[in-house]
């Protein structure tokens, strides 16, 4: 089997690519991640989440995460979802979102994967 270069794939990716582990502290944070939230590497790893997730709305990620980390299925299936995040610079940024649980077939130790792109505001009626 080919090795292949997956710290180059993730770090090449246009979509921002997050890892947290299963206490939701970011272990990985690609280039992307960085344009996106604003927030170089290595002001984000070893922090929890919470650093882009504003604060109205950790109180039901975190119980979406913890339930996705229990039972290994995220509540919308892998499929993208749109929702608002925080900027380095205080601001509000909307990015559609996709989730993953990973687990590590010899540790069994496991965590989240999530993808993000910019998305527009929603448009007012």
């Amino acid at each position: 089997m080919n090795h292949l270069p997956y710290q180059a794939m993730i770090e090449q990716m246009t979509d921002s690519a997050i890892y947290a582990d299963k206490q939701g502290i970011i272990r990985v944070w690609n280039k992307a991640s960085e344009n996106l939230f604003g927030f170089t590497r290595e002001e984000a790893l070893g922090q929890s989440l919470d650093i882009i997730i504003p604060e109205h709305l950790r109180a039901p990620h975190w119980r979406g995460f913890h339930a996705a980390i229990t039972t290994g299925k995220t509540k919308h299936g892998g499929k993208a979802t749109r929702t608002k995040a925080l900027h380095k610079n205080g601001g509000f940024i909307y990015a559609e979102v996709s989730f993953c649980v990973i687990t590590d077939p010899i540790s069994g130790e496991c965590g989240s994967l999530s993808t993000a792109r910019p998305a527009p505001p929603k448009e007012k009626n």
